[in-house]
């Protein structure tokens, strides 16, 4: 059955990515970020989950920051904290093709680096995870980048298809997941800057895929209307695949709580876009979330908990395990 969101945020524009930080912020609450038309807003979530002492969900934001155009990707850096010296910093892509770095101590230090060198859209971008001094960015060109705080280039993968998505092992900061839009999802070691794995969809167009940091063995992706699991030490074709949307998928994010847990979301539809979370041990999906238009996904720290975008607000839904 459709359920509505567990929590909604009221925002003030249409919500093109949004992002939980998947560091500690050094506090309770969680930093977020979500990107509108002309400005990324940034503040920090607590929910009734991790406080019993309030309801709902609080959400506080702590700075507003202008961008030259529509915001649809963005990653944060490990470096963002507000503890001790606040520092808020992530990378995000526009349009205009152009990677912008922004470090800001939330007060007087502002601070915007652009990196250009992509001749095409840049679909996604992710932090080095461990010190976040650098920043991988895969595009339409056929390029995966890695870039350091400066704007240089340390390497460039060429692709045979558009890069989808980009991920980062969690401890290992010389491995490297590349999704191509063809279907194949390749591994680069970053001292040697070969390939050292890669695995196939079996299908296309691949529309997005995400490496389980919970236990790296995994990966999963949407192509098509399906998801796709793999076991990276057993089989380069997928152990699972399931029909998941009537029409296109077009996300996949694993948990960052539970290894067997993750999200798709189909694309926004005539009617409305789905969210389905699934659980490995289940044949149907543990939960089926509805919202008019959507775009972004991403989940919790912590708690079983994930947010997509949508017109004026943010939806969080809390599946129960």
């Amino acid at each position: 059955e459709n359920r509505g969101p567990t929590y909604t945020v009221p925002c003030d524009d249409y919500v093109h990515v949004v992002e939980f930080s998947p560091f500690t912020s050094g506090t309770p609450a969680s930093l977020l970020a979500y990107g509108c038309n002309q400005y990324v807003v940034v503040g920090t979530c607590l929910f009734q989950e991790e406080n019993m002492n309030m309801e709902g969900v609080e959400f506080n934001v702590l700075r507003v920051f202008h961008h030259d155009s529509r915001v649809d990707t963005l990653s944060w850096s490990p470096e963002s904290r507000l503890d001790r010296i606040p520092t808020i910093r992530f990378c995000t892509a526009a349009p205009d093709r152009k990677i912008c770095l922004l470090t800001s101590d939330l007060q007087d230090r502002h601070e915007v680096k652009v990196m250009e060198g992509h001749s095409s859209y840049v679909n996604h971008l992710v932090f080095e995870p461990t010190e976040g001094k650098q920043i991988a960015s895969v595009s339409d060109d056929h390029t995966c980048r890695v870039w350091d705080l400066d704007g240089n280039e340390s390497a460039i993968f060429r692709l045979r298809s558009p890069g989808i998505s980009v991920c980062w092992h969690p401890e290992e900061v010389f491995k490297l997941m590349v999704a191509e839009k063809k279907g194949t999802i390749r591994f680069y070691d970053l001292v040697s800057q070969q390939a050292i794995l890669s695995l196939d969809c079996g299908q296309s167009p691949l529309s997005a895929a995400d490496w389980c940091l919970a236990n790296t063995i995994k990966v999963g992706a949407v192509a098509g209307s399906d998801w796709l699991i793999w076991d990276i030490t057993r089989s380069s074709y997928p152990q699972e695949k399931r029909p998941a949307h009537r029409d296109k998928a077009q996300q996949f994010k694993w948990s960052r709580a539970q290894e067997n847990l993750f999200a798709t979301t189909g694309c926004p539809g005539k009617v409305s876009s789905q969210l389905l979370i699934h659980h490995l041990g289940h044949p149907q999906p543990v939960t089926v979330g509805s919202v008019p238009v959507g775009s972004g996904l991403s989940w919790h720290r912590t708690l079983p908990l994930c947010v997509i975008g949508g017109d004026r607000k943010l939806c969080f839904w809390v599946t129960e395990m």
